[in-house]
């Protein structure tokens, strides 16, 4: 059975096994409240993941599930919505991930739902949550260290969709936010950091719906002894940028008064390390199981130029099962 332990000794468990170059899953939540760390994770099939092609679990076919939603009310979106504005007035945040919870249910387990969803990134937890994740969180390749924040959203059959979603300028000033910040958040652990790729766009596809994605690449150079300290790094890095906005001490605070709700392993992150270098993405994309009943988590960014309508409909856009 999985045991989850808290950050802190899973930074120290980390740092030794990376040190010794044995392979390992990790998992951190939210708020740095717990984490789990596993050992040799490939020969295990309690947890099932999926990091870039790496994988516990086979390939199976099956028929996706329809989902049912229960759409979230305008007026409970709105509620939560204000007090980020307000927040943002005050000068609190100039970027805050505003995320709500939404009701669904489908006729598969989660479990059944892991093998037939298609992501770079997956992770199932038994009768907890499943992840399917688009976004890299960091990746560590050698001696460079890369982070590929996801921000900006758009339904692919909008005509000239791309076109419409760079030249946003909401999108625009939200996206240089985020790199900004995690331009800065790498400049804490490496030298030499750049923007290698600047608002790029990826395609996500599911059964009813596709949607485009804008996304950059932060990189900088690592010391060559990272892996003694792989752990720590992580915990430098947490929360995300992507997920929670900037400044990150003020922002997080004032999500928490608009959420008033936690998010457990919800906008954490997890990875794979294979002995030399390691794999790691963002829980998004995200169903979680609760007293018999299932929730599908979205959110997104908020600025000062944020229209509430817009945003209630971008959170309800990203209710998907990936095909």
């Amino acid at each position: 059975m999985i045991k989850f332990i808290s950050p802190q000794d899973s930074a120290q468990r980390i740092n030794k096994l990376a040190s010794q170059g044995k392979d390992f899953l990790f998992a951190f939540d939210y708020m740095l409240s717990q984490s789990f760390v596993i050992e040799n994770p490939l020969s295990q099939k309690e947890i099932l993941f999926c990091v870039n092609n790496v994988s516990n679990a086979d390939k199976r076919n099956g028929i996706t599930p329809k989902i049912s939603i229960k759409t979230i009310d305008y007026k409970d979106y709105k509620k939560g919505f204000d007090i980020i504005n307000q927040g943002l007035m005050r000068g609190d945040s100039y970027l805050a991930n505003y995320t709500v919870r939404t009701e669904i249910a489908f006729d598969k387990t989660l479990e059944e739902i892991y093998y037939q969803v298609s992501s770079p990134f997956k992770l199932y937890v038994p009768n907890k949550f499943l992840c399917f994740s688009p976004e890299r969180f960091v990746k560590i390749n050698n001696d460079k260290i890369s982070t590929f924040p996801m921000k900006g959203t758009i339904d692919a059959t909008i005509p000239n969709a791309e076109q419409v979603i760079l030249s946003d300028e909401k999108e625009t000033a939200e996206h240089i936010t985020v790199v900004d910040l995690l331009r800065n958040d790498i400049g804490m652990i490496s030298s030499e950091v750049s923007v290698e790729k600047f608002r790029y766009i990826d395609k996500i596809c599911s059964k009813d719906k596709s949607i485009l994605q804008v996304s950059s690449q932060i990189s900088g150079k690592i010391e060559s002894n990272w892996r003694n300290n792989l752990g720590d790094i992580i915990l430098k890095l947490l929360p995300a940028g992507s997920i929670c906005g900037a400044p990150k001490k003020s922002t997080v605070e004032l999500i928490a008064r608009a959420e008033k709700l936690d998010r457990g392993f919800y906008t954490g992150v997890f990875g794979y390390f294979d002995g030399e270098n390691m794999d790691s993405a963002v829980l998004i994309r995200y169903i979680e199981q609760e007293n018999g009943k299932y929730f599908f988590r979205s959110g997104g960014g908020i600025t000062i130029n944020s229209e509430c309508e817009k945003e209630y409909n971008e959170v309800n856009q990203k209710i998907y099962l990936p095909c």
